[in-house]
């Protein structure tokens, strides 16, 4: 065990919170399962999920260690030259992915040959924040233009979140809402933020309105899903989600301080995403209001360490690159419990590394092991520096013992002859 950890280079802080939320992910994620066992006449034996998501926990970790050992600035690169793939997978997604509830939900693309699905939105937030951190790092010390930089910076983000807005407006808020922040960061002009800002709203409307103009297409299908949340989530109009948000507040108010117990959930049973976008409420229903302060201590200690691995950054897209990919991860998790306390209307995002699911897990991952090899080279210069500083400090000690002796020497005898100082090299170094 010691040789594996001696292994794992960068943030031990980062890999400490990140092994803890996902080894206690198995204990609800097992109990929430129980549904799904159930559903179309199961068997409801739950180990099956069990096992499914010890397989997602554990090849999500061998990303984080696969990727932690490629230097971070390779990404540079890989994000400008992946963006166009990003948007050609999503355009087939938008065509052929898969359709929830024979509405346009088409998030998921299923990999031929090998029957996994994954949902391609999430690999383009990773991409399109590198590509932003990409771009942020090149011009920070040039005067900014803003059609240059809307040419090269915003006309990408538009039309990546342009291909995911039809079936996922919760995560097309969240990508935007997330790279607003990151501009603001990396110190672009708030003046030609506020247009880009005002622009984003504009487009919105005018998508909102091409959908009452073409109320049948299937591509604006989502939109009365959306009006219908916001409606009931500011009134008290019932709609679908109302069912998921009180079972929710009962898993919640039954917990109390200390909970049910683990496994004993009663509203597990009852809730349809208890396992994805609903397990923070079994969570706080199984271990109460301890487990769910804990799990939100745990994600706060994790952005605190990425606020720390940003300032020790001594590169300005390493600092960018941080701050672009785990401050979404955090907020994402923000929602997800918020959502499950009606603070905010159901979005659908899941609770980083600890809901079920292959594909949030393993973008996750990415996302860490790229922060985490951001601290592995800082870590590494610090050891460089170190071991430089140590060699120098040896070398100044020999020095300085050389010229004791020879003071001594000097002292007794009257000095060195000359053959003694021209065969001592110690000598020669100090002459030089």
């Amino acid at each position: 065990m010691k040789q594996l950890i001696s292994k794992l280079k960068g943030d031990k802080g980062i890999w400490s919170f990140v092994a803890l939320l996902a080894l206690f992910s198995f204990m609800p994620v097992f109990s929430a399962s129980s549904n799904l066992a159930y559903l179309g006449h199961g068997t409801g034996n739950t180990l099956s999920y069990l096992l499914k998501h010890l397989g997602h926990v554990i090849c999500g970790f061998w990303i984080i260690y696969a990727i932690h050992r490629i230097p971070y600035q390779y990404f540079r690169s890989f994000s400008r030259l992946l963006l166009p793939v990003i948007w050609v997978v999503l355009a087939i997604t938008m065509i052929k992915g898969t359709v929830i509830g024979g509405a346009n939900a088409s998030r998921w693309l299923q990999i031929p040959f090998i029957g996994i699905s994954f949902q391609p939105s999430a690999l383009a937030a990773l991409v399109l924040y590198i590509y932003v951190a990409r771009y942020l790092s090149k011009t920070r010390e040039n005067p900014i233009v803003f059609v240059e930089s809307f040419k090269e910076l915003w006309l990408p983000v538009f039309i990546t979140l342009m291909f995911i807005l039809p079936s996922n407006f919760s995560t097309t808020a969240l990508i935007f809402s997330m790279i607003v922040m990151l501009v603001f960061v990396g110190k672009y002009p708030l003046k030609y933020l506020s247009y880009i800002i005002g622009m984003g709203i504009v487009s919105l409307a005018f998508f909102w309105t091409l959908s009452k103009a073409f109320p049948d297409s299937k591509f604006f299908s989502r939109v009365n899903t959306w009006e219908s949340r916001i409606e009931s989530f500011a009134t008290d109009k019932p709609d679908e989600d109302d069912y998921q948000i009180e079972k929710a507040k009962i898993a919640i108010a039954s917990g109390k301080i200390y909970g049910l117990g683990p496994g004993k959930s009663v509203q597990k049973n009852f809730l349809p995403q208890s396992s994805s976008d609903f397990i923070y409420a079994i969570i706080v229903e199984e271990y109460g209001l301890v487990g769910g302060f804990g799990v939100l201590i745990l994600y706060l200690l994790l952005l605190f360490r990425f606020i720390v691995a940003s300032h020790k950054a001594n590169t300005t897209f390493g600092k960018l690159v941080v701050i672009g990919l785990g401050f979404p991860m955090i907020f994402q998790a923000m929602i997800n419990m918020a959502v499950a306390v009606e603070l905010l209307p159901v979005t659908g995002q899941t609770l980083p590394l600890i809901s079920s699911g292959g594909t949030s897990i393993w973008m996750t991952c990415i996302a860490l092991g790229i922060i985490i090899g951001v601290t592995k080279k800082e870590e590494e210069i610090e050891q460089e520096q170190k071991e430089a500083a140590r060699r120098e400090e040896a070398l100044q000690k020999l020095i300085d013992e050389q010229l004791l002796a020879d003071e001594k020497f000097d002292a007794a005898s009257g000095g060195y002859s000359i053959e003694d100082k021209v065969s001592n090299p110690m000598h020669a170094v100090l002459n030089k």
